[in-house]
């Protein structure tokens, strides 16, 4: 009788600690800066208050006589270990990544409502997006400006439209008519319950069909087991 209770006792605890990781939110913020030839993406994961991770991206140089973009990585986790990596992008990665993409499209039926069902339940606790722009002509430069408005304008109506907004957002661009520049400092907060987005996992194997899929990133690869090809 005693172990029965021991064991009962266990498994209730299980079992609540499961329904306490479901109902629990992860955050994820995304800061991207851009300056002259420059670029910086920090990714920021948050789950509790204790469990944090970090992905820092603090160089991003494109390379126009390769063809490749190349990245230099910083992972952090909640002890304070960092793990850095570079790596470059190619041509070739970009055409995979939509290739697999296709590939998905292909073998889960109703996938654009799966996603939109798992976006809807996202919040965005932030977002600021602010621009300063110039090419040194008064006149382009006007036109870029109006330009930039228009486009943000529809990345904020579709982020709306299948995301909750709980902040205003904070949008701005600053004309420079002296001088060429080229400055965006893109900050976003989203949040979202572990459940809803296990929930979204289980669709995407739920409604899959058509057989093995053949994925050619690396990152995707592991899921159909193909191996990625190196040259």
């Amino acid at each position: 009788m005693f172990w029965f209770i021991i064991i009962a006792g266990l498994i209730l605890l299980f079992l609540l600690l499961i329904l306490v990781i479901l109902f629990s939110k992860l955050s994820i913020t995304v800061h991207f800066y851009h300056y002259d030839k420059q670029s910086h993406l920090s990714i920021k994961l948050k789950f509790w208050k204790w469990l944090k991770y970090t992905i820092d991206i603090p160089l991003m140089e494109v390379d126009p006589q390769n063809a490749e973009i190349k990245i230099k990585e910083e992972k952090t986790a909640s002890g304070g270990e960092t793990k850095e990596d570079s790596k470059n992008i190619t041509a070739e990665d970009l055409l995979n990544s939509f290739k697999d993409m296709d590939e998905l499209l292909k073998h889960v039926v109703s996938l654009y409502h799966i996603i939109r069902h798992f976006m809807s339940k996202v919040i965005v606790r932030q977002l600021r997006w602010h621009t300063v722009i110039g090419v040194g002509n008064a006149a382009v430069t006007g036109v870029l400006t109006g330009g930039f408005w228009s486009v943000k304008g529809s990345i904020i109506g579709v982020l709306s439209h299948y995301m909750k907004l709980k902040t205003r957002p904070d949008i701005a661009i600053s004309p420079q008519f002296q001088f060429a520049v080229a400055q965006t400092s893109f900050i976003c907060m989203i949040q979202f319950r572990i459940g809803h987005a296990m929930l979204a996992g289980f669709k995407l194997i739920k409604f899959w069909k058509g057989g093995k899929a053949h994925f050619k990133t690396s990152q995707l690869s592991v899921l159909s087991g193909d191996k990625p090809k190196t040259y």
